[in-house]
């Protein structure tokens, strides 16, 4: 009986030895972050605050290097879709953080939300467009180098992003057409949003079509298409080189809505590059440590190289 029991074990070992280990592919997935896991890291604090309107909600956050400059500029806006009462920039002041460190100067605009008074269509628009703006008068006395911008939106941020290099091509009748908006050269947009259309349609987008509505604002005879000035998608091609980053498992920016966005941009002509990373959600777009974040960060520094 002892020796049947010890061949049974011998047998055993030699079976799990034999055994090939436990890979990544067998053990359960990592839990997706979460908002408290990013908001409640240590806080940072910008360089300085600079308003560029006289309403609650108009102001900017530098983050400055060290160093005497010029700097490459990353002009960053936020997401949370479009509503302040979800987020404020304070949500990006860590990845701000990261690219302070980098030796890159960071433009974190605020803009009023479509749940505050005087947000919505053209408000959001023309806060974002003058947070921009802002940036040409601060350029000089911070020795910021305006050649080498790159606008970097997440979120609902990713969409006015890349309406930021849209300006251009605006309709002339547009109440927010420019003559001289601030070159966009490149723009990384991260778990955006940049087609209103397919966004307000999807099922399953977590902004909601209301909220769009709110943003884009009610058509009129003299506007009938609220997309024309208000959807990235709407102004292909706007000639200006685009990142599409989508986390796989995004509960908020599914990335099918990426990959639409990407085929239609290249279709009308632009360069656009689509990047899908496992594993990731909404919030370790922004957060520094992920791989997510690892990868923007090399996307930004390329897009900035002189």
């Amino acid at each position: 009986m002892r020796r049947t029991s010890l061949m049974v074990l011998i047998a055993i070992t030699a079976a799990l030895l034999a055994s090939p280990p436990m890979t990544d592919a067998s053990a359960p997935p990592a839990p997706l972050m979460n908002w408290p896991d990013l908001m409640s890291r240590p806080k940072v604090v910008a360089t300085e605050r600079i308003a560029y309107g006289d309403r609650p909600g108009q102001f900017v956050d530098l983050w400055l290097p060290d160093g005497p400059g010029p700097h490459p500029v990353v002009l960053m806006v936020h997401g949370g879709c479009w509503r302040s009462r979800i987020a404020n920039l304070t949500i990006m002041n860590w990845a701000a953080e990261d690219l302070r460190r980098r030796g890159l100067a960071v433009w974190n605009i605020e803009y009023r939300g479509v749940d505050q008074d005087g947000g919505g269509y053209p408000g959001t628009f023309a806060d974002v467009a003058a947070a921009a703006e802002a940036l040409r008068t601060a350029a000089p006395a911070h020795a910021l180098d305006l050649r080498r911008v790159v606008a970097v939106g997440h979120s609902a941020g990713g969409h006015l992003a890349m309406w930021l290099a849209a300006r251009p091509r605006l309709p002339a009748s547009s109440p927010l057409a420019a003559s001289d908006p601030l070159p966009i050269a490149a723009v990384v947009s991260t778990g955006g949003l940049p087609d209103l259309r397919a966004d307000r349609a999807a099922k399953d987008a977590a902004c909601g079509a209301e909220v769009v509505d709110l943003l884009t604002g009610a058509p009129t005879r003299e506007r009938p298409d609220v997309y024309a000035d208000t959807s990235p998608a709407e102004r292909l091609p706007l000639g200006a080189r685009q990142e599409i980053v989508n986390g796989e498992q995004d509960p908020i920016a599914p990335p099918w809505l990426g990959r639409d966005y990407a085929n239609k941009a290249r279709a009308a002509g632009d360069q656009v590059e689509l990047t899908v990373i496992d594993a990731t959600g909404h919030v370790e777009l922004i957060s520094p440590g992920t791989a997510a974040w690892t990868r923007e960060v090399a996307i930004i520094e390329r897009l900035l190289r002189p």
